[in-house]
């Protein structure tokens, strides 16, 4: 489905961003895995990579730094010749009540989650566009869609990714690139992972699949947005969330 192809997908050591690129590099996509902090599972997600016999390499990438995601995406394209397909997954979280939040935590969910987005479609989209049938997937929440009670610095930054994706889609599509949004509810992950019990109970009784999401939920998605089966789809959110927000 993807053969041939190259996918440079941000927080791809963990997680969605995993999923999403093993299940690319399974479909036949050269995978380009963009990681911060520790080496090891960046490694790992090459090795799992590297099985389904494609091309493969990690990464080290602050997205909230312009200059540092240049010279990344620099070497990307060096290495792998041209870019293909981009999912902007990299995100944190830094919850909190408003009335207690500090700047630096409204900023650095921001920087990451948002200006990460900016940096990193800004210096791949030449080598996207060249490509002719470019595909950029940035991973929004449904947390941007309805908002989230401790979560203003979160659901800002993603109600920020839709109105950029949006966007992106109106000022690629002349050459031929697509540029969507994936919207997961509670997805199972080391950042749901540290949610309090009574958190997932409620999520659980609240969604109407009664249950959370797996990555390779979000992963099969991502693969149909960067596939040719979705090349009239432009500007659009798809809530991958059970039914919490409908």
């Amino acid at each position: 489905m993807l053969k041939g192809k190259t996918a440079v997908i941000t927080g791809a050591a963990t997680g969605i961003g995993k999923a999403i690129a093993l299940s690319m590099a399974e479909n036949g996509a050269n995978i380009a895995i963009i990681y911060i902090g520790n080496e090891s599972p960046a490694l790992d997600v090459k090795k799992q990579a590297e099985s389904f016999g494609i091309k493969a390499e990690i990464y080290e990438c602050d997205v909230s730094d312009f200059e540092t995601s240049k010279t990344v995406c620099e070497k990307i394209v060096a290495d792998f010749g041209s870019v293909d397909v981009l999912v902007n997954n990299a995100g944190i979280t830094k919850d909190g009540l408003m009335l207690r939040m500090s700047e630096d935590d409204f900023d650095a969910v921001i920087r990451v989650n948002l200006k990460g987005v900016f940096n990193i479609t800004r210096h791949l989209s030449r080598s996207i566009m060249r490509s002719g049938v470019g595909r950029i997937i940035n991973i929004s929440s449904v947390s941007g869609i309805m908002g989230n009670a401790g979560q203003a610095n979160y659901a800002a930054s993603k109600a920020g990714v839709i109105g950029l994706t949006k966007t992106t889609a109106k000022e690629f599509a002349s050459k031929n690139v697509t540029c969507n949004a994936i919207a997961p509810g509670f997805v199972i992950s080391d950042m749901t992972a540290n949610l309090p019990q009574a958190v997932k109970d409620h999520a659980d009784k609240t969604i109407p699949l009664k249950r959370m999401g797996t990555p390779e939920e979000i992963a099969n998605v991502a693969v149909f947005l960067a596939s040719d089966m979705s090349s009239y789809i432009t500007g659009e959110v798809i809530k991958v969330d059970g039914g919490m927000c409908m």
